[in-house]
C-alpha cells in the first residue's frame, strides 16, 4: 500500500500529539494545536484539515488501543477455565492501558467536552457487548453458568465497572492496581458464574 502525502502530513500530527500527550500530565484543554503543528511540520490550517479538534485527533490515536483492547476481549474464547479466561481478559485489558495511560486520560477530556468523541467512545465500548453476550449465552447453555440478567444488560454492566476502573486508575485512587485487577475479576465471575470457577 502506498502512502500518500496526506497520510504522512496526517501521520505527522498524530505523531507529535502523542509525544505531547507522553510528556506532561497536563489536560488535553492545555495541548497547544500550534505546538502539536509545528512538532509536525505543517501549518495549524493543516491540523484543522485532517482534524475538526484536539478531541478527534486523540481518537484517532486510540484506534491502537482500541486494538488492542479487542485483542484482550478474544481471551474469553480460550479454552481454559473460566477465572482463568476472564483474568487473562482483564489484565491484559489493563495491561492496555498502562501502554496507553497518556491516551486514555486524553480521551477522558476529550469524551468530557466532545460530543463526538463520547459516540465513539460509547459505539467502540457498544461493540465488545454482543461478543460478551454471545460468551455469558453459550456459558449459560452449556451448564457452567446460571441463569440470570439478560445476557447483553449483563455484559453491558460488565464492561462499564471496567471503563470505571481504568478510569479511576487514570485519575488516582485508595485502591491499587493489582486490588482493582482482582475485585474486577471477582466481581465477573461472581456476575456470570454465581462464584469463583
Amino acid at each position: 500500500m502506498t502512502t500518500t502525502r496526506g497520510d504522512e502530513r496526517r501521520g505527522a500530527l498524530l505523531a507529535s500529539l502523542d509525544a505531547i500527550l507522553r510528556e506532561g500530565e497536563a489536560p488535553l484543554d492545555s495541548v497547544n494545536i500550534a505546538e502539536i503543528s509545528r512538532r509536525a511540520g505543517v501549518t495549524r490550517s493543516a491540523f484543522y484539515f485532517y482534524f475538526e479538534s484536539k478531541a478527534a485527533a486523540v481518537a484517532a490515536l486510540m484506534e491502537e488501543m482500541y486494538a488492542e483492547s479487542l485483542a484482550a476481549a478474544a481471551n474469553l474464547r480460550e479454552d481454559a477455565a473460566p477465572r482463568e479466561n476472564i483474568e487473562a481478559t482483564i489484565r491484559d485489558l489493563f495491561a492496555t492501558w498502562e501502554k496507553h495511560q497518556h491516551l486514555f486520560r486524553a480521551m477522558l477530556d476529550a469524551r468530557a467536552t466532545s460530543e463526538t468523541v463520547r459516540t465513539l467512545w460509547e459505539s467502540d465500548r457498544e461493540s465488545f457487548v454482543a461478543p460478551l453476550a454471545a460468551v455469558i449465552d453459550d456459558e449459560r447453555a452449556a451448564g457452567r453458568a446460571p441463569g440470570g440478567a439478560p445476557s447483553a444488560a449483563l455484559a453491558s454492566v460488565l464492561l462499564e465497572l471496567n471503563d470505571r476502573m481504568l478510569e479511576r486508575l487514570s485519575l488516582g485512587g485508595r485502591i491499587d492496581r493489582e486490588q482493582l485487577v482482582e475485585t474486577v475479576v471477582h466481581v465477573w465471575l461472581r456476575s456470570i458464574y454465581g462464584g469463583p470457577s
